[in-house]
This record gives structure tokens, sequence and C-alpha cells, in this order.
């Protein structure tokens, strides 16, 4: 057992056993049938980083803990005080503690258990928007986040997860995100595809990426953008369902070279998301 710092935050609690129940939320985060069961149960999910975390707090969403490793609790004090004040417990341990807890080397010294907040409504968060992303079942967690960071930066007003999509905070898909899930409003759509209609009614033209004969080319689109867009990609590998298809109101595809046939969906998003970006 290692000794606690001598500049420990006065309040902060030092963790020498990775397996103390008081930090049961950070146990194995790799294990992602684990955190399905957790978070839904308890209404949790995780930032990594003091930029995440702060995110996290500047869009209102509430911590339950903070660990830190000992250089961290020492510099973050933008954090831990506050958190101190406030009656959240602040955890300290060593780096190979935190690492045989929760699974990962904790590469920049900080994460928190932060309340999951409620969702909105669709009709809620596309209120406004005049550009929305619908992201159909994709799995991968970097790809979510990566989705969500390139929605931020060209111009996507909000973005709608379908049932099967997931979990945008996820530790995961939000550290890609570069917290940028907190910054864009997003919610899920249920039932899908049946939400397709939802968005029509709400004045959207509802155009779905995918390889289709009858596929207009992305170019065309920009050329001549609807004042309300959605935009739908589809999961790795096999692409949007045949259903979202059928329902959208236009196909649209993204000219390749090089003989490829498609990019993935994370690249995909990026592309169209520039190309129908408000002017």
């Amino acid at each position: 057992m290692s000794a606690a710092p001598a500049d420990l935050p006065p309040g902060a609690v030092w963790v020498e056993d990775p397996r103390d129940p008081r930090v049961r939320d950070y146990f194995q985060l790799t294990d992602v049938a684990l955190r399905r069961v957790l978070e839904p149960q308890e209404g949790l999910y995780l930032a990594e980083s003091d930029k995440v975390i702060r995110r996290a707090l500047a869009s209102g969403h509430r911590m339950r803990s903070l660990l830190l490793t000992p250089r961290w609790a020492t510099e973050l004090t933008e954090l831990v005080r506050p958190a101190l004040a406030d009656g959240i417990p602040v955890y300290v341990g060593s780096p190979g503690v935190i690492e045989e807890m929760t699974g990962f080397h904790l590469h920049r010294g900080a994460i928190a258990a932060m309340h999951r907040p409620t969702l909105p409504g669709v009709g809620e968060v596309v209120a406004g928007a005049r550009r929305v992303a619908v992201l159909e079942d994709v799995v991968d967690h970097t790809n979510v986040g990566a989705a969500f960071r390139s929605a931020a930066a060209l111009g996507v007003d909000a973005v709608l997860v379908t049932p099967r999509c997931a979990d945008p905070l996820y530790r995961r898909a939000v550290r890609v995100s570069m917290g940028t899930v907190f910054q864009v409003p997003w919610t899920r759509i249920d039932p899908w595809p049946g939400g397709v209609g939802v968005l029509r009614e709400a004045g959207f033209t509802v155009a779905a990426l995918a390889l289709a004969q009858d596929a207009v080319d992305l170019d065309e689109l920009e050329a001549r953008p609807p004042q309300r867009l959605a935009l739908v990609l589809g999961t790795e590998g096999d692409g949007l369902s045949r259903r979202t298809v059928e329902a959208a109101d236009l196909v649209v595809r993204i000219p390749m070279g090089g003989g490829v046939d498609s990019l993935n969906v994370a690249a995909a998003s990026a592309v169209a998301f520039w190309a129908v970006r408000p002017r």
C-alpha cells in the first residue's frame, strides 16, 4: 500500500484498494456489458479528462463523484475545490490503482461519474433547427463520438439517435467527441423509421445517405439544399435499413473515386455535414 500524498487536497479521499466499494462507479469500465447494466439502473455516465468534465458541468450536468491521480488532484483546483465545497466525493489514487480499478490507463488523470440528464423530446430538440443528423444503429462508440464532433463543427443543429444506436454518453463516445455531446442538442427518436414521418411533419426534407441506383450525388443536394434538412446515416457495414431508405424523401450518395464505394460512417458524416452546412 502507498501512503497518501502530503499535498492531498483537504477533504479528498485517498484510495488504496481498487475494489473499494466507494468507487464502484469506476470498476472495470472497459466491460461494456457491465456498463449497460450499471448505467441505466443508476442513471450514470462517465466523463474523462478535465476538458470533457468542464463541458459537462457547463451544460448543466451534475457530478456524482470525481476520481483523479495525485498530480491532477493538485493541478485541477478549479474542479476539485467546487466539488468538495458542494459535498461531492473526490477520490485520489495512484495511476496503478486507478488502472487496476478501471481496466485502462487514465491518460488525462481525471474522470468523473456524472448523473444522466433526462432526455428531451424530439420536438424540443429539433425546434428551430435547420440541419439535423440521424444516426441509425451506429454501434461503434468511436464513430458516434466522431459524428458528434463533426456535427458541432460543421453546422448541425441537433442529432437524433435511433433505439439501437450506441449511447452517446458512453465514456469512449464522450471522449472522442471532445465533450461536444454536451454541446449539440440530442435525443433518441423512437420508433424508427416511423420517426421519419415526425421529421417530415416538422418541415424537414429527409435525406438518406445510401448506395442506391436512384441516389443523387451529394453535389446536387449541396447546390440546392432545402431550408430544413435531416441527414440519415447508417450503421457500419450494412448501412441504412431498406425501410429507412424507402421512407426517406430522397437518397444521396457521396461521389467516390479510386475504386472505393463508400466511407466509414464517421468520415461520411463529416463530408455530408460540410456539404450541406447552412450558408
